[in-house]
């Protein structure tokens, strides 16, 4: 072998001591497969993108997002068992479109309508006004985000809704007992909502309140619990209702936001702070158990309860006297819930118990009996 090629890579030849260089063929073949391994590669890459594409496409076309039923005004979302514009169609006959006769309540942002579908089940059907339509339009966006997420027995269950031009519709279950400020103003029913009835409802506001502050995430806090958004079925099981200014906290922000619920009920500290935090319904829910103990809203026994002249009051001032006497058992319990319902009407945020605290001791009453 020649001494000055020796050494040197990638030498080939018909010298000895050097490989046999490959042909021309054999060179072209390699090449050949390489790009043919490439080509078919790119190809796999495109054809994947694409048929993502098709299908991403395709899925968002079948279930719109919120942000597409604002942007064509005309759609209705199934959420479970109704069908579209079929199912708009039925509510407008059903309720004679929106008549009068079929209106089984009406609230700050919108009315209720009762409407039997074609397959015989009854809904309940709430149109937003459209007197205030920017406001009505965020309480409609706020209801729908909060019950799409979550899923109770005590909180009314949320079929559908449809985003029409003409009509903003929400449609819920239909619950026979009508809402709880019904049974507590009208003499007749409310004799029959007796005690064990009552503290059931009791238990089942605090379950629902405990589910949406301590179990979903992040978590919901209902801004408005009050006796005329709490309805009841036939058997007087409870379901917290009307979401339209509930918020959904933002665990990295200070969650700030406008006043919003129902005088009576409202947190102390909202008048000079507008930070939303589960605490706000802690109170609203103590207003609520006083309201369905006594068998009308406290009014100024709130303030009395908080002062140190509460050891003077005695259980029958706080009593519905429409009721007959509860039995000492039932007494005892009474008198339990309404010592949890005081701390959570206590001006001092930090001295109310959480709802989680108040639906566990709540039930180790009830269980204790």
């Amino acid at each position: 072998m020649n001494v000055s090629v020796e050494g040197n890579r990638g030498l080939c030849g018909n010298v000895n001591g050097l490989p046999r260089c490959r042909s021309i063929t054999q060179t072209r073949n390699r090449n050949h497969k390489l790009v043919l391994l490439i080509s078919l590669s790119l190809l796999g890459a495109f054809l994947f993108c694409g048929l993502s594409g098709i299908f991403i496409f395709y899925w968002r076309k079948k279930r719109p997002s919120m942000d597409d039923e604002d942007k064509n005004g005309e759609d209705f979302f199934s959420i479970s068992t109704f069908d579209g514009r079929k199912t708009y169609n039925q509510i407008l006959k059903a309720t004679g479109e929106f008549n009068g006769a079929y209106c089984i309540g009406k609230g700050g942002c919108g009315s209720v309508y009762k409407a039997k579908m074609a397959s015989g089940e009854t809904v309940a059907v709430k149109r937003l006004h459209s007197s205030s339509e920017m406001v009505n339009r965020v309480d409609f966006l706020n209801e729908v985000r909060a019950l799409t997420r979550i899923r109770h027995r005590n909180i009314v269950k949320l079929h559908g809704y449809c985003s029409h031009a003409q009509n903003s519709l929400l449609v819920y279950e239909y619950l026979e007992g009508g809402s709880l400020v019904e049974s507590l103003n009208n003499d007749e029913v409310a004799q029959a909502f007796d005690w064990n009835k009552r503290v059931n409802v009791i238990k089942g506001v605090a379950h629902a309140l405990s589910y949406m502050h301590h179990d979903c995430s992040p978590p919901i806090v209902h801004r408005d619990i009050s006796s005329k958004n709490i309805l009841l079925d036939s058997e007087c099981e409870a379901c917290v209702s009307d979401f339209g200014t509930s918020k959904i906290l933002n665990l990295e922000s200070s969650n700030w936001s406008n006043l919003a619920g129902t005088y009576g009920y409202l947190a102390p500290e909202l008048g000079c702070s507008m930070k939303v935090t589960e605490k706000c319904d802690v109170y609203s829910f103590g207003v609520l158990t006083l309201e369905v103990i006594k068998g009308e809203h406290p009014g100024d026994i709130i303030t009395f309860l908080s002062s140190p002249s509460t050891k003077n009051m005695e259980l029958r001032d706080l009593l519905d006297h429409r009721l007959v006497v509860p039995s000492l058992e039932m007494k005892k319990l009474i008198t339990s819930i309404l010592i949890i319902a005081i701390r959570c009407v206590n001006s001092n945020t930090e001295i109310r118990p959480t709802m989680y605290d108040v639906s566990q001791k709540i039930t180790c009453f009830i269980s204790d009996i």
